[in-house]
């Protein structure tokens, strides 16, 4: 089995290493990866400048893009065979509810996704982040079990595991993404030529966190497993906007 391996936290990310050296017993992998961090770049491609690929000391390939462009060009321009599977991570922090819209780490096993592969987006969903083992683990059995199975469609899975050591999890479970709240305020401050900037601010609170939401499963020391899709339509709207459409006489 060929795995691609990619993140957002750059090709030294001690998240990456540990899931590269977990998997290189079970599959062949590549490593394809971001020079530095690009935490929160969504989706993002480079269109404006053009891409380097270079090797690192480690045998890990880094670019100086997204990691959308890093597994863009790794499947469209690099690899002379479509690898069986896509695999982003592991990131250092969550990605539940609302963050999967800005997470680069998403956006990589998304864009295997969009080009016809199986992928997994997997982040250690902790503060302390001291336990990349587990999460490497989890995603080790959930390839294996891969291997067993037929597919027909690719699929692409966010999955988020507790920070906890790997005997101490209380299984797996299928979620929903949940809702945080409205985000807090851009932070004003000064740089040292006295210009105002200003920084993001932190992600807001859990709202929908209930039974059933990948945080829930979280808080109750459990490894969530969110299928994802990348259609937008608001379907339920169609028909309203049709209306006020037609009523506009063009």
């Amino acid at each position: 089995m060929r795995i691609l391996l990619s993140n957002d936290d750059g090709y030294f990310a001690p998240g990456l290493a540990c899931l590269a050296e977990t998997l290189a017993a079970i599959a062949d992998i590549i490593v394809v990866a971001p020079e530095r961090d690009r935490s929160g770049a969504s989706n993002s491609l480079t269109l404006d400048r053009p891409l380097n690929l270079r090797l690192a000391a480690n045998g890990f390939y880094y670019v100086n893009g997204t990691p959308t462009d890093c597994v863009h060009l790794a499947v469209t321009g690099m690899l002379e065979v479509q690898p069986d599977m896509v695999i982003s991570g592991i990131n250092a922090g969550a990605n539940m509810g609302d963050d999967t819209i800005y997470s680069g780490t998403v956006a990589a096993a998304t864009e295997g996704f969009l080009l016809g592969i199986p992928a997994i987006a997997v982040s250690l969903a902790g503060k302390s982040l001291a336990h990349y083992v587990t999460a490497a683990r989890v995603v080790a059995d959930l390839v294996r079990q891969f291997e067993q199975r037929t597919h027909t469609h690719p699929w692409l899975l966010n999955v988020n595991v507790p920070d906890i050591p790997y005997e101490q999890l209380q299984g797996r479970e299928v979620t929903r993404l949940g809702r945080r709240h409205k985000a807090e305020p851009v932070v004003k401050s000064s740089n040292p030529q006295g210009e105002t900037v200003y920084w993001v601010g932190a992600a807001g609170k859990e709202q929908d966190a209930g039974e059933g939401t990948d945080f829930f499963a979280v808080a109750q020391r459990r490894v969530a497993i969110t299928p994802l899709q990348m259609d937008l339509t608001q379907y339920s709207q169609l028909d309203a906007v049709r209306g006020w459409l037609a009523k506009g006489g063009t």
